[in-house]
């Protein structure tokens, strides 16, 4: 199975034509050696992938089939990523939310329209 279509499989990118970019781009590794994205996955083989400035590792335990439901992923792929890394994501996505909650900044017409309301008295006009 090529590693473009074995990185879809196993949930590690949505579509295949995002795992095909990323190999192109260089992000996916054997070792030292980059990988193209028709090269074939072997059982055992240690890959590194780099992704949202992470490096991410996984060993091949079984290639599948198909692609595969998000609950049996861990049949055929082993992470080894570093703990220090998961912290490290973990780390940056509190420090975005810090800055902005989800959910919070460009007011909806409904919040637009209740401020307006709020500051024109009941004849139209605008309070200064």
């Amino acid at each position: 199975m090529r590693i473009d279509k074995f990185l879809w499989c196993v949930r590690f990118y949505k579509t295949r034509a995002l795992a095909t970019d990323e190999c192109k781009k260089n992000r996916v590794s054997l070792g030292e050696n980059v990988l193209k994205p028709s090269k074939e996955v072997n059982i055992g083989e240690i890959y590194t992938i780099r992704k949202n400035q992470i490096d991410y590792k996984m060993q091949v335990i079984q290639i599948p089939a198909s692609r595969l439901g998000a609950k049996l992923v861990s049949l055929y792929v082993k992470d080894l990523t570093d703990p220090e890394q998961v912290e490290e994501m973990k780390t940056r996505m509190q420090a975005q939310n810090y800055y902005r909650q989800r959910g919070l900044g460009r007011p909806t017409k409904k919040d637009r329209r209740d401020l307006e309301d709020y500051t024109t008295d009941e004849y139209g006009w605008e309070d200064e």
